[in-house]
């Protein structure tokens, strides 16, 4: 099987598996419907799409860097009435870093690692609000096992994080660990003989507006180590310019 390896980074991110009504609330980690809709955005599916071929990638996420829960009390206008919308509140994950990762055919791995690097939809984490700080892709697809690779890849967390983690050590008089340990959650297959350790409602079977429809996912949760390089980032080349609106005509204001 074919294994693409995403960096999900930004200041903000929202990923709900629950979330209804005027209570939008986010899980600790990308989900799996999430995730397909940003790669069935990159590749310009509409939202009336079919989705199986995404859906049935194997799906698991590593968790580099947790980040802290953020409450926003939303309030909204009807662009055309002005009505006052419903008041809502709305929860983040701010300062996150995860690693995701899909596993499936080599073909159209291959044609999702091409779409992102010239999306037609911009990607977002979870919520249009909620853009990447980092290019989405890692590195191109390789040959091997979904666990395995989330288990070998680097450390994506941010420079000061790292610091911070070295810090608290030093600060108790330890000696600062060689690894980190992570937290992994990855697709549990229907096996009777082992139940998952969480289900979430996030397999996507439907984006269509008008019936959205998701089935539910069983996730087996384990733990890695992966080593520590304080400071800044392991080195690589230089990523990518990523600016994602550079392209875009810019809106003229209305004078009326």
């Amino acid at each position: 099987m074919s294994v693409l390896l995403l960096r999900l980074a930004g200041p903000l991110q929202s990923w709900g598996s629950a979330a209804r009504f005027t209570r939008r609330t986010t899980e600790n980690a990308p989900t799996k419907s999430g995730v397909v809709g940003l790669l069935a955005a990159a590749q310009g599916r509409r939202r009336d799409a079919d989705l199986s071929d995404l859906a049935a990638l194997e799906f698991g996420v590593r968790i580099d860097q947790p980040g802290s829960r953020l409450r926003d009390f939303h309030t909204a206008h009807h662009s055309d009435t002005l009505k006052s919308m419903p008041l809502s509140e709305r929860f983040y994950l701010a300062d996150a870093v995860f690693v995701a990762g899909v596993s499936g055919e080599a073909g159209l791995v291959q044609r999702l690692y091409e779409a992102l690097l010239e999306p037609v939809f911009l990607p977002y984490l979870g919520r249009r609000s909620c853009p990447p700080s980092r290019p989405v892709t890692i590195a191109e697809p390789s040959e091997g096992e979904l666990e395995q690779a989330l288990r070998e890849a680097r450390w994506e967390a941010s420079g000061w994080y790292r610091d911070k983690r070295t810090a608290s050590f030093r600060r108790r008089g330890q000696e600062a660990p060689d690894d980190v340990r992570l937290d992994l959650l990855l697709d549990s297959p229907a096996d009777p003989d082992r139940l998952p350790d969480i289900t979430l409602r996030d397999l996507p079977m439907s984006f269509d507006p008008r019936h959205r429809r998701y089935g539910l996912r069983g996730v087996r949760t384990t733990e890695t180590r992966v080593p520590i390089e304080p400071g800044a980032r392991p080195s690589s080349p230089p990523p990518p310019p990523h600016e994602p609106t550079s392209l875009l005509t810019p809106v003229t204001p209305r004078t009326d």
